[in-house]
């Protein structure tokens, strides 16, 4: 499959800066999850409310993340997200944050979230679901975006 690219503009507001004027480094997972949720409706046509109505659930087994620079107040940043089945029940999304303005990078980085049910147990990315990722890739243009050359995933 190859790699489904997407890109959204995020402001940085206020009450997402600490005492020294940059972005509060947990806000960078929920700017994550935002790049995520924007990328399944845009690449897929699925909102993440749809997909849990139903019954694919998508939690966070893991994330690692990259600061590489500051973002403050008003800042413009884009979230460029990348998204890739992951072995047989995982997805992975790896995320790279920019400055609008310039191309400063902010922050890199990846999570990965396991396919469940209602329950939590683990279940198999259901055929219509394989089907939709599919038919994107067949009409997508591959784009690079960061991706690490190491991750937990890897042999030393």
């Amino acid at each position: 499959m190859n790699r489904l690219v997407d890109e959204i503009q995020l402001r940085v507001r206020y009450s997402e800066t600490d005492q020294m004027g940059t972005f509060y480094n947990s806000r960078a997972l929920e700017w994550f999850e935002c790049g995520r949720t924007e990328w399944m409706r845009n690449r897929l046509g699925l909102s993440y409310a749809a997909l849990e109505e139903k019954g694919v659930f998508l939690p966070l087994v893991e994330a690692h993340l990259e600061f590489q620079g500051g973002a403050r107040y008003d800042d413009l940043l884009l979230v460029n997200s990348a998204a890739e089945l992951h072995g047989r029940a995982r997805f992975r999304f790896d995320v790279a944050i920019t400055q609008a303005e310039g191309g400063r990078p902010v922050v890199r980085g990846y999570t990965v979230h396991a396919f469940t049910d209602s329950r939590g147990k683990p279940i198999r990315p259901p055929a219509w679901l394989l089907e939709l990722i599919e038919k994107a890739a067949s009409t997508d243009t591959p784009t690079p975006v960061w991706r690490p050359s190491h991750t937990s995933d890897d042999s030393p």
